[in-house]
């Protein structure tokens, strides 16, 4: 089931965020973290937000902003490889069409993974939106 957040999501979607990036961007130390949460929030804030729930409890969810963007995709490493993503994925495509995304180049399965949803590569930056030496790939459907 997908539907939209509520206020009283933003805990677990904080951990699910968390541990989702403790598990794939191994590359980066606690202070990295700690850096982008409030990037997490301000997302969670201002995007259009969808959760994924599994038995009840969310197992993930996406951020959508302006007209097709995927501003954000997690799930909670437990729920990965279950079709979770690929299932905020086509909800998001239902609602805003073909949709584009940033992918940090260094979690290599992240840019499998929406190569695999039918994304293809647009363009790359050597840094992110915050201006990190973090390189992204720019993808589309």
């Amino acid at each position: 089931m997908i539907r939209p957040a509520t206020t009283a999501d933003v805990a677990a979607l904080t951990r699910i965020w968390e541990e989702s990036v403790r598990a794939a961007y191994d590359f980066l130390a606690e202070g990295d973290i700690d850096f982008y949460r409030p990037y997490l929030l301000a997302g969670l804030m201002d995007g259009e937000v969808w959760v994924a729930e599994d038995d009840g409890a969310p197992a993930g969810f996406c951020v959508l902003a302006g007209q097709n963007t995927l501003a954000m995709l997690f799930v909670d490493p437990a729920q990965q490889r279950h079709g979770v993503g690929r299932a905020l994925i086509a909800h998001a495509r239902a609602l805003k069409g073909p949709l584009i995304v940033e992918v940090n180049e260094q979690v290599t399965g992240n840019v499998l993974f929406y190569e695999k949803c039918g994304f293809t590569v647009t363009g790359r930056s050597q840094t992110d939106a915050a201006g990190n030496l973090y390189p992204i790939i720019y993808m589309a459907q």
